[in-house]
């Protein structure tokens, strides 16, 4: 852990940070005063450090620990800009928005010694926090990660879990894929079978696509609406977006395994897939489909508030709709030139909804030039599609699958658990993440709202091997969205091996810093035989 005197370890780095003389202690006496419109973050500190440290905290108008608001910083603090002074007699954390409160505190977080996380009872009475001067504000204002329980599901409790980790990290977006042809894992009133039926496939594909073993063990499950505004309302205490993705008008197997007839051959009956890939049914171009799209965004829509709604978009094969009479007709009715150019007509019906109810779509980019005006794109193929989409007055999210896609290997060691084959993504890959080329013009540069992490879950079966491939590959992305340039060597490694004894004290089950992980890591990570 860092000496008495030196720079704290924190991670992201902040913008400037002043180490100073002496410490501040919180006991059972400190007192808190939280002057108006701050009260909500008070209740979140309380509720942090209560596990751990069973301090009260009071309020009180006099408290030594100062939480407040202060409108004259709002040109440099922007939403999520804090200021933190800390002197052996008071802490002053200061912000022009409430959002920064919460970022400010996630840095309070992680000053104090490293048990104060735990969430269960330390056997201490005081907490000392160093004495510095904290000036902190965010390099991009979209920094993500995105979590697949499509392929995989995972229970509300471990989303809240995912959500608490991203808001340590000053992560501020939850990109959750709902849907895909592996599962639907979102209940929609008006199409009950999509979860009665689309929740569940008789099996899963073990290895990578193509391969010819399955486990025969049913996977399933799905969530409540209630669990879901649940978790949007647990996630925006701690200043996390849930933007959620439903997949149109490919990666829909499971919406066609319950509604046939919104495909391209509505007699036809499809289970939900048990592979991996790319499947090559998709939905129909007809009135029916575009109103169920129409109407499972409406409920989307009522769950989750978010500005963006993901609509997916990508690997979306024109097979059928080339055989497709119905689709043939929508292609001369509306003066298209073949089936490649349905893509692009469907995704501008359906974002066209969304702009209409004031939100904004967003769309994986396959080459950059393919989603509609209005887009905002995230682009994971070629890192040039990032200037091309730009280039063409998109907003852009980068995720590019060289540099965030947390299911590729952390390493090409033999003893890495079950990953996506390919590409190695380590941790200097993952901090290396550029979200705007220096030789960008500034207008280009402009157009990036930042990046995030993905995770594909068809290896990560269980909790455990999802926050194995998540951390601490996600710390480095926290760190360049947030701080921007930083030695990976000098600063993010130093800063990162101090940083695990926070990730043990939460319980945090990530791949060792050392060079090799151990065969009982893969042993744990390894999908539930039963």
């Amino acid at each position: 852990m860092p000496t008495p005197h030196s720079e704290p370890s924190l991670v992201p780095q902040p913008t400037h940070c002043a180490r100073r003389p002496g410490r501040f202690v919180l006991d059972s006496r400190t007192t808190v005063r939280a002057a108006p419109g701050t009260e909500d973050a008070a209740e979140l500190l309380r509720a942090y450090l209560a596990p751990a440290t069973a301090l009260p905290l009071r309020p009180s108008p006099d408290g030594e620990f100062t939480l407040t608001l202060d409108d004259d910083g709002q040109g440099e603090l922007g939403t999520e800009g804090y200021r933190l002074t800390i002197t052996p007699e008071a802490l002053l954390l200061r912000a022009a928005h409430p959002t920064g409160l919460l970022r400010g505190i996630q840095t309070i977080r992680q000053l104090l010694p490293p048990a104060a996380l735990s969430a269960s009872r330390q056997p201490r009475h005081d907490w000392p926090l160093p004495c510095v001067e904290i000036t902190d504000v965010p390099r991009h204002p979209w920094r993500g990660a995105m979590l697949d329980v499509a392929r995989h599901f995972q229970p509300a409790a471990f989303l809240r879990r995912y959500v608490d980790l991203l808001a340590l990290h000053k992560l501020n977006v939850f990109h959750l894929h709902l849907t895909d042809d592996q599962g639907w894992r979102m209940p929609v009133a008006a199409y009950p079978r999509l979860t009665d039926v689309g929740s569940r496939r008789s099996r899963s594909m073990v290895g990578p696509a193509g391969s010819t073993t399955y486990d025969g063990i049913p996977h399933g499950g799905h969530y409540t609406r209630a669990e879901l505004t649940g978790l949007v309302a647990y996630a925006a205490e701690r200043g996390v977006t849930v933007v959620p993705e439903t997949e149109m008008p490919g990666h829909v197997r499971a919406a066609l395994a319950a509604y046939p007839e919104l495909g391209n051959h509505p007699g036809r009956r499809l289970d939900v897939w048990t592979e991996w890939g790319v499947c090559d049914t998709v939905l129909g171009v007809h009135d029916r489909a575009l109103d169920f799209c129409r109407g499972v965004l409406d409920e989307v829509m009522d769950v989750f508030p978010s500005p963006h709604i993901h609509i997916g978009g990508d690997e979306c094969p024109t097979s059928e709709w080339a055989a497709s009479p119905t689709a043939r007709d929508r292609i001369a009715a509306e003066g298209l030139t073949g089936p490649e150019e349905l893509h692009g007509w469907f995704m501008s019906r359906v974002g066209a909804h969304l702009l209409a109810h004031g939100r904004t779509p967003v769309g994986w980019a396959e080459t950059g030039t393919g989603l509609p005006p209005g887009f905002t794109v995230m682009t994971w193929r070629d890192r040039a599609h990032a200037r091309t989409a730009a280039s063409r007055g998109h907003q852009v999210v980068t995720g590019h699958y060289r540099s965030t896609y947390l299911d590729h290997a952390q390493s090409a060691d033999p003893d890495e658990p079950p990953a996506q084959p390919g590409t190695v993504v380590d941790l200097r890959a993952v901090h290396g993440h550029d979200t705007a080329p220096e030789e960008w013009e500034p207008s280009l540069t402009a157009q990036v709202l930042g990046a995030q992490a993905q995770l594909w879950t068809e290896f990560a079966a269980t909790a455990e091997h999802v926050e194995y491939l998540t951390f601490p590959r996600l710390c480095a992305l926290a760190d360049r969205v947030w701080s921007g340039e930083s030695s990976f060597t000098d600063s993010f490694l130093p800063r990162l091996h101090d940083h695990t004894a926070r990730l043990d004290a939460l319980g945090v089950r990530y791949r060792p810093l050392s060079p090799r992980p151990s065969s009982a890591v893969a042993a744990r990570t390894a999908r539930p035989r039963t």
